[in-house]
Order: C-alpha cells, then structure tokens, then sequence
C-alpha cells in the first residue's frame, strides 16, 4: 500500500521536547489507535472515520488531514507554528509578502 502522505504534517504537543509529527494518514490512525478509550468523544470518532475513509479512498488525504488537526486543537494538543509554509504560499501568490 503507498503511503497516503499529508502535504504538511499535524504537529502535536507531548511529553517529548520536540513533540511529535504525524505526516500520513497510517501514522494518524496508529495515534487514534493509541488514544485513550475514556477520552474517545464525538470529536475523536469524526477523525478516525475520516482518515479510515482516506484510506479506504472515500475522502481525500488533506480531509483526513483536516479532522485530524481539529481534533488535536479541540483537545488541546495541537502545537502552534506560525503561517504554514502552504498557507505562505498561497498568500504569496495574492500580493502579500511571506518571509519564511
């Protein structure tokens, strides 16, 4: 199976310094898997529907990419990193200057 790459990785906050990169949609699902069962809500679920239907081809990548980062930010585990290179890019291309 080919990997089902994100065009940018979710960054997540954790007990390791530098946290943790998840940059595919096998290595999102693995960290759904993992997830503590207590803490499994509505949110949880919508995520790991979506990238088990990325998977299964029902959605893209960058949805599954989506639900995953939403549900890192509603659960407070989502790390900030100022513009995204891709969100740059775009605004470069409309006129606004992005050092990065």
């Amino acid at each position: 199976m080919r990997k089902m790459l994100f065009v940018e990785p979710v960054c997540l906050n954790s007990r390791e310094a530098s946290g943790s990169d998840i940059a595919d949609v096998e290595q999102a699902l693995q960290f759904l898997r993992d997830w503590p069962a207590n803490r499994r809500g509505p949110v949880y679920h919508a995520a790991y529907n979506a990238c088990t239907a990325a998977r299964e081809g029902y959605l893209t990548v960058e949805e599954a990419r989506r639900s995953l980062s939403g549900f890192a930010r509603i659960t407070g585990i989502l790390r900030s990193a100022g513009p995204s290179r891709a969100a740059a890019a775009g605004l470069a291309g409309h006129g606004a200057h992005v050092a990065l």
